[in-house]
């Protein structure tokens, strides 16, 4: 999920008919001696994900339903009324307003110095090509060459135009290629939309569109002059439709919401950091920083979907229930070495070990270039080793 176009990143029967009341398939286990897991405590306030079966968080400031008859019941407008006030303080809590990571504004600074001084050296350059006397051998024939014609100059000379045109094309693409999501079409991502928009003062719900997503998993969220849209690949979107778990979809949505409320995808911004790409380790490390950003958007928007989506994103929509998140998520404290640093160092999203960290411990911003370590010395692995995690998958479908 990225805050502009992806570049990164099945097929399943029908499920089994709801017959009354779900298999119980989980395994027993000692209730004394299983050790409790930081993902399903029942108050988010102790740093861990709510528990699974307890209520879902009251987001704060969802647009109310409009007059029956002009929109689907529960449904919203695509504008909605005015944004809520915001006087929550920022934090990486459910009830705050979300937190921005401490390294994103400074990696942005040095990023914008660095793109700006390549902007006026490619300017130099140009100028000083048109006024200079031109270059002739020892033969008196003129050069023809020019550093003008460097592909990475022109790019830089005509970034301004490329950029714009790259943004309208890809809004152009999704307007006329993607189903747009509405109180009809994918209601239930139509909705979460305006929720998450809601919860994080935005004025303006972004549109929506869903893809083909021919077996990938992952969304973005992009813009171009002052319209911003979200887009959803459908093979993600079963997470959260009327088929799959609904928490997962969720938390995505909140977090491609998320890139927009916090700036991400803003033209000048983008222009500002147009050399990212091609800065080892200073660009990758930025972008890192944005995800993480709009991680703590997701996780305040749906605290209790973020392990769900993570075990997505990790084995799939088909076998995230059997993903033990707090196991993979302890990983992050255990494996190291040079070339895990490197892997995470040159990522453009954090890996998913550090990620799952950070959205379980949220007392402390993600790690950015250094691996976590345990609050307590023998914390990891728990006494009495990881349950069995054999979660049976929600069915009947979990309301949205």
């Amino acid at each position: 999920m990225h805050p502009h176009e992806p570049h990164f990143p099945h097929s399943a029967g029908s499920p089994p008919e709801h017959t009354g009341q779900q298999p119980d398939r989980t395994p027993s286990l000692d209730k004394d001696t299983a050790p409790p897991s930081p993902w399903a405590q029942p108050d988010p306030r102790t740093g861990g994900f709510p528990a699974q079966d307890a209520p879902p968080q009251p987001q704060a400031g969802p647009y109310p339903p409009v007059a029956p008859g002009q929109y689907a019941p529960g449904y919203y407008p695509p504008s909605g009324p005015p944004a809520p006030p915001q006087h929550r303080p920022r934090g990486l809590m459910p009830w705050d307003r979300p937190a921005r990571h401490p390294w994103e504004i400074p990696l942005l600074i040095v990023v914008i110095m660095i793109t700006a001084v390549a902007y006026l050296l490619a300017l130099l350059l140009m100028t000083v090509e048109l006024f200079a006397d031109p270059i002739v051998d020892e033969r008196g024939v003129e050069q023809t060459g020019s550093i003008v014609t460097s592909p990475y100059v022109l790019l830089l000379l005509f970034a301004p135009v490329l950029l714009w045109a790259g943004r309208g094309l890809n809004l152009a693409t999704q307007r006329v290629n993607g189903v747009k999501m509405s109180p009809t079409q994918f209601p239930e991502g139509y909705r979460l939309v305006q929720e998450a928009a809601a919860r994080f003062g935005m004025h303006k719900a972004p549109d929506a569109y869903v893809i083909l997503g021919n077996g990938q998993i992952n969304a973005f969220a992009s813009g171009h002059g002052f319209r911003r849209f979200v887009v959803v690949y459908s093979d993600l979107f079963e997470i959260g439709g009327a088929a799959r778990e609904p928490d997962g979809l969720a938390f995505i949505i909140g977090h491609e919401v998320g890139h927009i409320a916090a700036g991400h995808v803003s033209y000048w911004r983008q222009l500002g950091m147009f050399v990212a790409p091609w800065l080892p380790l200073l660009g990758s490390s930025l972008i890192r920083a944005q995800e993480y950003t709009a991680d703590n958007h997701g996780f305040c928007f749906r605290p209790h979907g973020a392990s769900t989506a993570m075990a997505t994103l990790a084995a799939g929509k088909y076998l995230n229930t059997d993903v033990g998140v707090d196991e993979m998520a302890d990983r992050a404290a255990l494996d190291r070495g040079g070339f895990v640093w490197l892997v995470n160092a040159m990522a453009s999203h954090p890996v998913l070990t550090w990620r799952m960290w950070a959205l379980r411990d949220r007392s402390r911003p993600g790690p950015m270039f250094w691996r976590p370590s345990a609050p307590h010395p023998g914390m990891i692995p728990p006494h009495g080793g990881y349950p069995l995690n054999s979660t049976p998958p929600a069915l009947p479908p979990k309301p949205v």
